[in-house]
């Protein structure tokens, strides 16, 4: 068998995978994370160097960016679920990122616009939040947000109006819970990005969420992402959890999701 040419220092700088050992390339497939790089001396190779500071600008335009409803999820979507916009009280993204409690509390024009637009006392509401990243929100929430509303229609489940919510934190969850009293609450927000990814979306929910509910009370479904869990998959349980709480009449650290294998 002829032996394969080793790769000079521009080709490997240039990311060849191909003239790593099969092993390595097997390992380096199956993970974003930076592993057998290589490098010049004791420094990263220069491609590294560069895909390193590509992804950390990513990180920071995700963090900083301000969402746009039909920019980011699409006019067709906007339209569809009749997506509106209400807001924390952090007045601005600096706000926001310095005072996260600001982040968890309805501003009051927003509290009233929620009790004017959305009936109370649906078994599921649905929120979306930016969170920490709107480019998860842009990425992700286009595709997951039909199938949600799909799914929970077939399930016979009575969904409330979603809506979006500017400069938002998780525990949003119990202003929402006060104000219109749903059985489940699912908040899909944009995760803090790292230099794997900044498009992950995470989906928190909460039975008959309170005042006095802490995260020991919510349940977390992350990594909804391209290389994590996809749409479809996402929305299955998302569904399933919330049936599992609507069922138990708990969330949180008391209930443990139930993964249905093969599915």
């Amino acid at each position: 068998m002829a032996k394969k040419p080793e790769p000079d220092a521009g080709q490997l700088a240039r990311g060849w995978n191909e003239f790593w050992p099969e092993v390595v390339q097997r390992i380096r497939a199956r993970t974003p994370a930076r592993i057998f790089s290589g490098r010049a001396g004791a420094a990263y190779r220069t491609a590294t160097q560069m895909e390193l500071r590509e992804a950390h600008a990513c990180a920071r335009d995700a963090v900083g960016a301000e969402l746009n409803l039909e920019r980011d999820l699409g006019k067709t979507l906007v339209d569809e679920w009749s997506l509106f916009e209400v807001s924390t009280q952090a007045a601005s993204k600096q706000e926001y990122l310095l005072r996260p409690d600001m982040g968890r509390t309805l501003s009051h024009s927003g509290r009233a616009i929620l009790l004017n637009r959305c009936p109370a006392g649906n078994q599921l509401q649905i929120v979306i939040g930016d969170g920490l990243s709107v480019t998860a929100v842009s990425a992700q929430v286009p595709a997951l947000l039909p199938r949600l509303q799909e799914g929970a229609r077939e399930r016979g489940l009575a969904v409330g109006q979603t809506f979006v919510v500017r400069h938002c934190r998780v525990g949003i969850l119990n202003d929402v819970g006060e104000l219109l009293s749903p059985e489940v609450a699912v908040l899909l927000i944009g995760e803090r990005p790292g230099l794997a990814t900044a498009e992950s979306l995470s989906a928190y929910l909460a039975y008959r969420p309170n005042q006095g509910h802490t995260d020991a009370q919510r349940n977390l479904i992350s990594n909804i992402h391209a290389r994590g869990v996809g749409p479809q998959e996402a929305a299955r349980r998302i569904l399933d959890l919330a049936a599992q709480m609507m069922e138990k009449r708990i969330s949180g650290f008391q209930l443990k999701e139930q993964l249905a294998i093969g599915k």
